[in-house]
């Protein structure tokens, strides 16, 4: 005897298998709940994988998933079996998706801003680490307007652009307090 998820997970392999792709798709298009089910139960591990290859990170290959359901059920009219078989494009949707995401500049700005501890850097790594050397305390010392340049390019790795844009201040400025934080940075070594 299965035990009950094995039986639900049998029970529609099953189902999948008597109902030809053909009458999966004139299920789907009359809306029945039971076949969007098994459109689920049958595709999800597939695009899963796809989309986690793409954007390597469990959470955001699930959100990506249930982004891609949504599409799915929100266009399946625009589904055309002349063109395609299903399973091609419903690949074609979670890719595109998991694409767009990586190219997204929220998702680019969250790898950039990644803080230290969740990089990808080993655990004990012995590159630069600024409280060995009291930087953290000398950079303490600036003016708030300096420090959060000085932070914000050294400790965070943000160009002086891209501080400019973040800060919505003159590119000019940000090079004058860099250099002029650099500059009070030597003297108090």
């Amino acid at each position: 005897m299965l035990p009950d998820l094995e039986k639900d997970h049998y029970t529609t392999a099953v189902a999948i298998k008597e109902r030809t792709e053909h009458q999966l798709v004139r299920a789907l298009r009359a809306q029945e709940e039971s076949a969007w089910r098994n459109l689920y139960e049958a595709y999800a591990p597939a695009l899963y994988g796809v989309i986690l290859r793409i954007v390597k990170g469990e959470a955001l290959a699930e959100e990506i998933l249930q982004e891609c359901f949504l599409k799915i059920w929100q266009s399946f009219g625009q589904y055309d079996p002349a063109r395609g078989k299903l399973f091609t494009w419903l690949i074609n949707i979670a890719r595109h998706l998991a694409i767009d995401k990586i190219r997204s500049r929220s998702y680019l700005e969250d790898l950039r801003t990644q803080k230290i501890e969740t990089s990808h850097w080993p655990v004990g790594y012995p590159g630069f680490q600024p409280e060995h050397m009291g930087l953290r305390k000398l950079v303490d010392q600036l003016a708030p307007s300096q420090r959060i340049v000085i932070d914000l390019m050294y400790f965070e790795g943000y160009t002086q652009s891209e501080i400019a844009q973040e800060l919505a201040i003159p590119l000019g400025t940000v090079k004058t307090r860099a250099r002029s934080a650099l500059q009070l940075l030597r003297k108090l070594m």
